[in-house]
C-alpha cells in the first residue's frame, strides 16, 4: 500500500466548530486537503474552511443522519477532493436526558437521535469511505472520535456514552475486517476538552471540578486531541489499527 504522508484527501465530519475545526486545521497544516463537513452551521462551517492554510480544501454540507444523506455527503466529498484517503467520523450530538427526569417520549426521541448520529452516521460514512479506498488501491485511514464516556459511564447522557461505546467496537470489528486492504481504523476517548461549546462550564465551582477530575489540573484542549488523530491517521500508525487511545489526562484510568 502507498499512503502518502501528506497531500492526502481527508474528509472530516461536524466539523463547523470546536473539535472538527481543530482536526481540519491540523491536517491542512500537514499539507492535506480537506472536505469540512457541516449539517446545519454553514457560516461557522464557512469559518472552518476560510481558517485552512494551503488550498483545495472544501465545504460539504449535508445530514448524517439519514443513510441517503450521507452517502450524498461523502460523494461530493470524493468528487471535490478526487478521492478519501483519510476519514474522521467527529460529527455528534450529545443532548442531556437523565432517566429520572425525562419524560418516556422525550427518552425514546433522544435515543433515536444519539444512535443515528453517533453510530449510524459513523457506521455508514466508514462504509462509503472504505469502499472508495479498497477501489483507489492505496490503503486509508478511518478514525473515529469516541469518549471517555464510554468507560466511566454518562448518567445524565446515556445515550452519549453508549453509542460511544458502540463506536469503539465498530473501530475494533473494522480494523480487522480491512487491514487486508490496508485500511487503518483506530479511535480516541478523550475526556473533558475545551472549546467554546462548554467554555462556559470551566467557570466556578463546576470549572474547578472538571479541572480537579486529571492530576494535572486542568481540561484538555481541542489541539491535543487533533495531534493524535492526525498521528493515528498517518503512514506510521498502521500497527495502531484497532487501538482505542485514552486522551483524558490520567483522569480515568482503565487496564
Amino acid at each position: 500500500m502507498n499512503l502518502p504522508a501528506t497531500g492526502r484527501r481527508v474528509l472530516i465530519s461536524g466539523a463547523s466548530r470546536g473539535l472538527g475545526r481543530a482536526l481540519a486545521q491540523a491536517f491542512a497544516e500537514n499539507g492535506d486537503r480537506v472536505a469540512v463537513h457541516y449539517g446545519s452551521r454553514e457560516e461557522e462551517a464557512r469559518a472552518t474552511l476560510d481558517s485552512l492554510t494551503g488550498g483545495g480544501h472544501v465545504l460539504v454540507g449535508g445530514d448524517l443522519s439519514d443513510p441517503a444523506g450521507a452517502a450524498d455527503v461523502a460523494g461530493r466529498a470524493a468528487d471535490a477532493l478526487g478521492g478519501i484517503d483519510v476519514l474522521v467520523n467527529n460529527a455528534a450530538v450529545n443532548l442531556p436526558h437523565p432517566l429520572a427526569d425525562t419524560s418516556y417520549e422525550d427518552w425514546a426521541e433522544l435515543w433515536q437521535r444519539h444512535v443515528s448520529v453517533n453510530l449510524l452516521a459513523t457506521a455508514n460514512l466508514s462504509h462509503l469511505a472504505a469502499r472508495r479506498m479498497i477501489d483507489q488501491g492505496s490503503g486509508g485511514r478511518i478514525v473515529n472520535i469516541g469518549s471517555r464516556g464510554a468507560f466511566r459511564g454518562e448518567p445524565d447522557h446515556p445515550a452519549y456514552g453508549a453509542t460511544k461505546a458502540a463506536v469503539h467496537a465498530l473501530g475494533q470489528s473494522l480494523a480487522v475486517s480491512l487491514a487486508p486492504h490496508g485500511i487503518a481504523v483506530a479511535s480516541v476517548a478523550p475526556g473533558f476538552f475545551e472549546t467554546e461549546r462548554v467554555a462556559h462550564r470551566l467557570s466556578g465551582a463546576e470549572g474547578a471540578a472538571i479541572r480537579a477530575q486529571s492530576p494535572f489540573g486542568r481540561a484538555g484542549t481541542a489541539e491535543e486531541i487533533a495531534a493524535a488523530v492526525l498521528w493515528l491517521a498517518s503512514p506510521v500508525a498502521e500497527w495502531a489499527s484497532g487501538t482505542v487511545l485514552d486522551l483524558n489526562g490520567a483522569s480515568h484510568l482503565r487496564t
